[in-house]
Order: structure tokens, then C-alpha cells, then sequence
């Protein structure tokens, strides 16, 4: 019934594995991308992970730094696998743990682990019971829980609508939006934005006086704010789930407030819960940086891309092969597509490279002339008598109602005829929900085949950026031509001088796609373009 089983270290070293009968193909393959795809990226706070035909349930052993894999076909239904796994990490780290302190550990590792007959005893017994335990009879109405609430139980008192209502009041007025009606160029001194982009940053000096207070107060083993939860837990003694379950209740509760979306905010704690499930602190003080680097260290790893997106580097490798580098941009409406794309093309200018706009938001009114605008003042900016007599930013523009689809061809077609370094595709904004824009964005995007698809979205945003991005990464692999479709690539994340240290939505953005936060909108001038600084904003998110 089981393809395999497998035992690892944390470092990589398999310990004992097991392989069905009839079973030949390899295992690798499965258990590194559950590697890649959750453990490396703190995404275990589920236990199980799907590959190909196979599920995969898995189990973290943080007192031995074990890991407890077992695989076998989706299409079964093993109701045993969760406690047979349970059953094998018991037997397996007790034998581990005698044979670690009778050989040692080098002896161990160059030595074969005998563990077939209690694998092979656990699997009987768990394949009996479960046979033995029969189909379960569906509960009566009198039996359920429903039947026992009462009207009383589903009125809400007056008193808790009042003060909901009292904290949306007080939500709203905290947020202030400052909003410039035009921007002055006369005389406008824009600083160089020439190589890579500065990162963001919230060090300052009050910043750094409570970072220093925080680090005293760990000494002393004071906490307030989140960790103020951790009095409760004893030291030298394994952590479980229910020493650590009133500090995950403050976890969660502190990481929505900061607007991550409710889900991620859940997934993080569960799997921060998972990594320390089986350590041994020593003292209170050290079960407190513990728990804190432990939910650090997976902010940081969420917002450090898989991959590095290095759009410098691949527009001169483009150039190379005479042909423009192509960007799209997507998103709702809203969120400051056009103006970060204006952004964005400053940023390719300062570093020499020639951009053509294509204006493919054919549905909004006043779209191309904003993009017009931008143009106009860019060139500005860059007279095109220090290029040549070349405009070094120009439109391509069709109007209104026409086919996106097809204006992005000819602007890509254009670009390549006259050289241009770069294509910025500017979209028309459109709700995740719209069946027909999201057909509309899905056919550009695989008809013309970008070299990047970025995503544009609010930094303000909290449960609505995880549905915005899983429908748009829905709707491009679903209207899609290819096996393989393109999905979203990164996301540039606009507003982000509105929000404080509110900044969740980066958090639940990466989380969700596994894509990189390439750009970051601080403002409203050209100059406030930024890349991420991971953690500069995780110690926002931390801060109480």
C-alpha cells in the first residue's frame, strides 16, 4: 500500500528508508521537492504535500532534528498514515537515541541502521486496526452539536455591536492618506537613480532606543507586548503544543493586527509551532529568543526570493540578443499600475536604457493620456538632444476599444525595428472575479510571452491580496495555451509610505505566490522607487 518510507536528518544524511514491493522508481524526486517546497521555505504548518501521483505526510522530529517522510499514491485512502507515522518516530528516535550515546555519532552514520522488523511489525498492526475499525455511522441531530444551541446563544448583545462599531471608527480615523492633486517639474531636482535601487529601510533613532530597551529587557528576562505570553512556559523541559499555544493565540493575533491575512497569519504559527515542537530550552530567557528567532527567521526566509530577479542584468542580456526586454503589468483597478510603471521607466533611463510604453489599458478613460503625461515629463527630464535627437521614452498608443492583445504584439514588433531596450505593457486594472478581463489579461500574456509578469498591488491590503493573487495566477494558468503556463513572475508593491509598520501584505503576497517583492512605491514622485529589504520588514512587523 506504501510506496516508501524514508528517515533523514535535518542535515541531509538518509538514516533508514523502506521502498514498496513492485515499487521502482526512485523516491529522490518526491522528497526533495517536499524539501525545496516546504521545509526550506516554512511552509510546515500542514503535514502533507502533493507530487505528480503521490501524497506525501510528513513528521519533524526538532529534538533529534529528524524528518519522517511517507509516500504513497493520491488515490488511495489510508485513514492509518497519521498515526503510523506517529508510531514509527517513537520507536525509531528511541532506538536512535541508544545506539547515538552506545556507538556515537560517527559510528552510527558509517554503520546499517536495523529497523526493518519494528517498520515492518508498526505496519501490520497499523493495516489490522485499521480494517478492524469499520465504517463509522453517521451522527443523529440530537447527537450534534447544533442541536444544543440555543436562540439566546445566536443573539448578538448590544453592548459588542457597540464597541465593534467604536473600533471601526477609531480604524478609520488612524489612516490618513495624503493625496497630491499634481506634481510641479519646474525646477523639480530628482536625485540619480543609476544601479540597483535602494532598499527599504525603518532604522532610525528612536527605532534603535527601543531595539536596545528589547535587548535589555531579554537580559533581565522582562518581556512585554507578544512574548509577554511566555512567562507561562517552564524551562528545561521539551516544548510541546500546549506550552506553546498561548503564545501562537498572541502570535497570530499580533501578525493580523500588522494586516498579514488571517490564513497566512494561521500557516506561519502552525509551522513556527512544528519547528519547535521537541526542543529542550534550558531557561525562560532562552525559550523567549528562541520562540522570537524562530518566527524571524521565517518572515526573512518567506520575503528572500527563490530567485533573484535582476532586471538590469537580464535587459543587457536581451540587448545582446537584439531584441526588446518585455514587461507586463497587471492588477485592479486602482493600485497605481500607470504611475509605478512611470516610475519604473525613470529607473530604466537613469541606467541608460530606452523605453517604449505601450498603452494597452484600451478601456479606461483617461488612461493614455496619463501615460502621455508621463511620457512627456520623463523626456523632459532627459532632453532627446543629449541622446541624439532621440526621444529616449516614447508611447505606443492605439486608443480606446481596441484588442490589448494585439497592441502588445505590435508595440514588441515596434521595439524590435527600432531598437528599444526595454517594453513596459501597461494593462487596464480589472477585479480578480471578472471572468471576462481575466480571459482578456490570460490571452496578452500568452499570445505575446513576457520576459516578466508583475504583479502591482496595495500595500494597504490584508485577506483581500490572497484572494486578488490566487484568482489572477488562477485565471493565467486556466485560459493558458501551454502545458507549462506563464504565471505571475514578482509584484511590485505600491503605497507602501501609508501604512507605518503595518506591512503584512508583503508577507501574505510572497506566501502565497513564492515570488519575489521586486519594487516597492514609497511616494509620489519618481525618485520613490525602492527593492525590499527583508529584514528591515520583518523588524516592522515585529515591533509591538
Amino acid at each position: 500500500m506504501l510506496d516508501f518510507f524514508t528517515i533523514f536528518s535535518k542535515g541531509g544524511i538518509v538514516l533508514w528508508c523502506f521502498q514498496g514491493t513492485g515499487v521502482t522508481e526512485s523516491f529522490t524526486g518526491p522528497v526533495n521537492a517536499l524539501i525545496r517546497s516546504v521545509i526550506l521555505q516554512e511552509r510546515s504548518g500542514n503535514n502533507s504535500y502533493s507530487h505528480d501521483a503521490l501524497s506525501l505526510k510528513y513528521k519533524l522530529d526538532n529534538e533529534f532534528e529528524l524528518v519522517f517522510v511517507v509516500g504513497f499514491q493520491k488515490i488511495l485512502t489510508l485513514t492509518y498514515v497519521d498515526k503510523f507515522i506517529d508510531d514509527v518516530q517513537l520507536h525509531f528516535r528511541d532506538r536512535y537515541k541508544n545506539e547515538l550515546e552506545q556507538k556515537g555519532a560517527l559510528a552510527l552514520l558509517n554503520s546499517h541502521f536495523a529497523f526493518e522488523d519494528d517498520f515492518k511489525m508498526l505496519l501490520r498492526e497499523a493495516e489490522e486496526s485499521s480494517k478492524a475499525r469499520g465504517p463509522t455511522s453517521m451522527r443523529s441531530f440530537n447527537a450534534s452539536l447544533k442541536s444544543q444551541k440555543t436562540v439566546k446563544s445566536m443573539i448578538e448583545t448590544k453592548g459588542g455591536d457597540k464597541g465593534k462599531e467604536q473600533g471601526g471608527k477609531k480604524n478609520k480615523n488612524e489612516l490618513h492618506i495624503l493625496i497630491k492633486s499634481c506634481l510641479v517639474f519646474q525646477g523639480m531636482q530628482l536625485s540619480s537613480m543609476k544601479g540597483d535601487l535602494l532598499a527599504v529601510d525603518y532604522e532610525s533613532s528612536e527605532g534603535e532606543e527601543e531595539e536596545e530597551e528589547e535587548e535589555d529587557a531579554v537580559e533581565r528576562g522582562a518581556f512585554g507586548g507578544m512574548f509577554g505570553m511566555l512567562k507561562g512556559l517552564v524551562g528545561s523541559k521539551s516544548l510541546s503544543q500546549e506550552d506553546m499555544e498561548p503564545v501562537l493565540d498572541k502570535m497570530r493575533d499580533h501578525l493580523i493586527a500588522k494586516n498579514v491575512a488571517a490564513e497566512i497569519a494561521s500557516q506561519l504559527c502552525d509551522s513556527v509551532a512544528k519547528k519547535l515542537e521537541g526542543k529542550v530550552m534550558g531557561t525562560f530567557t532562552t525559550v523567549a529568543s528562541t520562540v522570537k528567532g524562530a518566527l524571524q527567521d521565517s518572515l526573512v526566509q518567506i520575503l528572500q526570493p527563490k530567485r533573484r530577479v535582476d532586471i538590469l542584468r537580464d535587459v543587457l542580456e536581451a540587448r545582446s540578443q537584439r531584441r526588446p526586454f518585455v514587461i507586463t503589468f497587471c492588477g485592479v483597478n486602482g493600485v497605481g499600475k500607470s504611475t509605478n510603471l512611470a516610475k519604473i521607466s525613470f529607473w530604466l533611463i537613469e541606467n541608460g536604457f530606452t523605453v517604449l510604453i505601450a498603452a494597452c489599458d484600451t478601456f479606461r478613460a483617461g488612461a493614455v493620456e496619463q501615460l502621455r503625461t508621463h511620457q512627456r515629463r520623463l523626456n523632459s527630464l532627459h532632453p532627446p538632444q543629449d541622446h541624439g535627437g532621440r526621444p529616449i521614452v516614447q508611447l505606443y498608443e492605439k486608443g480606446y476599444g481596441k484588442d490589448a492583445a494585439g497592441i502588445a504584439m505590435e508595440a514588441i514588433a515596434y521595439a524590435r525595428n527600432q531598437a528599444f531596450d526595454v517594453v513596459l505593457v501597461d494593462t487596464a486594472g480589472r477585479m480578480q472575479d471578472n471572468t471576462p478581463l481575466m480571459t482578456a489579461l490570460a490571452k496578452l500574456i500568452a499570445v505575446n510571452m513576457p520576459d516578466l509578469v508583475l504583479f502591482v498591488g496595495e500595500a494597504l491590503v490584508g485577506n483581500e491580496a490572497v484572494d486578488q493573487l490566487v484568482k489572477f495566477n488562477q485565471a493565467l494558468a486556466d485560459h493558458s495555451m501551454s502545458d507549462k503556463p506563464r504565471l505571475i513572475d514578482g509584484i511590485v508593491l505600491t503605497k507602501f509610505d501609508t501604512i507605518d509598520d503595518k506591512v503584512g501584505a508583503a508577507i501574505s503576497m510572497t506566501y502565497i505566490t513564492g515570488q519575489p517583492i521586486v519594487f516597492v512605491g514609497t511616494g509620489q514622485t519618481y525618485n520613490d522607487l525602492r527593492s525590499l529589504n527583508a529584514r528591515a520588514v520583518v523588524g516592522a512587523l515585529m515591533k509591538a
